[in-house]
């Protein structure tokens, strides 16, 4: 299986708008990054979306993709979500509807924001998903790929992170569940979030995240979510230990 992180970046981006740090206007393509999200391609050639956020239609384009099998979300938050509605691409694309997986937090959470996708109507030009509830435990299939819920917390939000064969990929966390840690033994590769240095209340800094990477011991770790004030890809990258990298849009793995 692929993996492919086509997205880096914290809420905002990098580059931020209207900011002139030296990151942001950095000519490193790595320290550019889209709204945080990832792309899982199967052995049989099936794509899956984890998370679906306003840079949808660019990583779609950028990836060169055209057809999406699955969308399962992490949680309910815009830059996560903010680009469902480009999924009606796909759905006139592929003739057919997305299959879609999410706690019944994020499905309440989505109809309040796209409320017009839910309604009864006969109109053809409407995202059409069909949605599959979570309990946020219990082991899941999409495109016949196991997907195992790992419960994290983004300050007090409850979020989801997944484990897919020997990868694990988790982002917006401060604190991951008794449950969450005893699912990420024996990884090849785990995706964590690591927004800045400083401490933050709703996500783990630098430091948080390579005592948990330390902890679990996976052969290789790439960290998401990335905000300009960790520092450039360069220099951040020069810090860290062996098997530890800052991930960066269109960074691929396999596993």
């Amino acid at each position: 299986m692929e993996l492919t992180l086509v997205g880096t970046g914290t809420s905002g981006g990098v580059p931020m708008i209207g900011c002139g740090c030296p990151v942001c206007t950095s000519g490193d393509p790595r320290d550019h990054r889209l709204r945080s999200s990832a792309f899982v391609r199967t052995d049989d050639g099936r794509r899956i979306a984890i998370d679906c956020g306003p840079d949808f239609r660019q990583q779609m384009l950028r990836e060169g993709a055209d057809d999406l099998d699955a969308i399962v979300f992490t949680h309910e938050h815009k830059d996560h979500t903010g680009g469902l509605d480009d999924v009606r691409a796909i759905n006139f694309l592929c003739k057919k509807p997305i299959q879609a997986y999410a706690t019944q937090q994020v499905l309440d959470a989505l109809k309040r924001q796209y409320d017009y996708i839910f309604l009864p109507t006969d109109y053809g030009g409407l995202p059409q998903l069909e949605f599959h509830i979570l309990d946020g435990q219990s082991p899941f299939d999409v495109c016949g790929e196991e997907f195992l819920p790992i419960p994290v917390y983004h300050h007090k939000l409850p979020v989801l992170g997944f484990r897919v064969r020997n990868m694990a990929y988790i982002t917006d966390a401060n604190r991951i569940s008794d449950l969450g840690m005893e699912r990420l033994n024996h990884l090849d590769l785990l995706v964590l979030d690591a927004l800045r240095k400083e401490p933050h209340i709703s996500h783990f800094s630098l430091s948080q995240a390579l005592d948990i990477i330390d902890a679990l011991g996976p052969k290789e770790a790439l960290l998401t979510h990335i905000s300009h004030q960790m520092g450039r890809h360069e220099s951040v990258s020069k810090e860290l230990p062996e098997g530890v990298g800052l991930g960066y849009d269109g960074v691929k793995r396999y596993f």
